[in-house]
């Protein structure tokens, strides 16, 4: 992979691509579900996960061929055939131009005490809401990992941006309490 290199998160080979900016992937419902990039003249694909909906502000303005450095998990062979080029999970635009992307949300390191779960659109419990009035989101995957229920004091490290209603902020959750919340998800 030209201009790719690979750091572990655990157990996850996480890839540095370096490439040049061609368009947004659109999905069926006419969101944005990833972006087109050229490497050396190879396109490369990095698609968003279907639960982080602000992926795509920071690609929001960009224009083709703006130099890009974004991070992301090689995905596997699919099911469905082969894909007609390389595609990646997308975890983070680096840098836009050598620059640090305008909009991307911040990491943070947020604490407190859990007052009450965040709940799914289907009902599963997906995050837990602090007396802070932030809501850190684990995915249901990573809160039945986690176990966490009121009371309990959480330490979150992730991507943050403000809530919509306000007073807090939303944290997607790489690390809580010392946990890496991907070491058993699929790459």
């Amino acid at each position: 992979m030209p201009h790719s290199m690979p750091h572990s998160h655990d157990t996850i080979d996480i890839w540095s691509v370096e490439g040049r900016f061609q368009h947004l992937v659109y999905s069926p419902n006419g969101g944005v579900e990833g972006v087109l990039i050229d490497t050396d003249g190879i396109a490369t694909q990095f698609v968003f996960d279907r639960h982080e909906h602000t992926a795509a502000t920071a690609f929001a303005g960009l224009r083709p061929g703006q130099a890009l450095v974004i991070e992301g998990a090689e995905q596997g062979p699919s099911p469905k055939g082969d894909a007609a080029h390389s595609v990646y999970q997308f975890e983070r635009l680096v840098s836009v131009d050598g620059q640090a992307p305008q909009d991307a949300p911040a990491h943070k390191d947020i604490a407190g005490t859990v007052v009450r779960l965040n709940y799914a659109r289907h009902g599963e419990a997906n995050g837990v809401v602090l007396d802070t009035g932030d809501f850190i989101h684990t995915k249901p995957d990573g809160f039945a990992r986690l176990g966490l229920k009121v009371g309990d004091t959480v330490r979150a490290e992730g991507r943050a941006q403000p809530l919509a209603t306000g007073g807090g902020q939303v944290v997607e959750a790489v690390r809580v309490n010392g946990r890496h919340l991907k070491e058993t998800e699929e790459a």
